[in-house]
């Protein structure tokens, strides 16, 4: 399956008012190359595995194959993964036809405040919250498997 998503950075909190569920994610990767990343992620009281493909040249489009398991094997599962565990807050926020997923990083990451929105297509138009910032889609240093292995607390701004 082939997801379409776009990136965002986000300008203040106003979402967190407008948002309709909030959720805790704990994640991990059993595999960061950028062809196939392999990733395990406890969400809830829900639990996933997830492999995505390489991103086209603007990063908007990649593979993506999910399935649900069972949550005490994601459990296991993150003890072997790489590097750093991820840890977010994400708000789901819906804004007119769309609901972005707006995630506050915690942790090492804490202080990055990512919005993503999953599209039909590349070019489909959807409009933008007042509180969406700049958009980051393709730039890798936002990819979840690589603030695993680069921190936000740890870049250079």
């Amino acid at each position: 399956m082939q997801e379409v998503e776009r990136k965002f950075l986000v300008l203040n909190d106003d979402y967190r008012k407008e948002a309709f569920s909030t959720i805790l994610i704990k994640q991990g990767f059993l595999n960061t190359d950028p062809h196939r990343t392999v990733r395990v992620r406890l969400s809830g009281e829900q639990a996933y595995i997830t492999i995505k493909g390489i991103s086209s040249d603007n990063g908007t489009t990649r593979y993506e194959w999910e399935k649900k398991i069972p949550f005490s094997e994601a459990e296991t599962l993150l003890h072997l993964c790489e590097l750093n565990l991820i840890e977010k807050k994400r708000f789901l926020v819906k804004s007119g036809e769309f609901v972005f997923e707006v995630d506050e990083f915690l942790g090492e990451n804490e202080g990055l405040v990512i919005a993503e929105i999953e599209l039909q297509d590349e070019e489909q138009d959807f409009t933008k919250p007042n509180w969406l910032g700049k958009e980051v889609t393709g730039d890798v240093r936002y990819y979840n498997s690589l603030l695993a292995k680069t921190p936000y607390m740890n870049w250079k701004l």
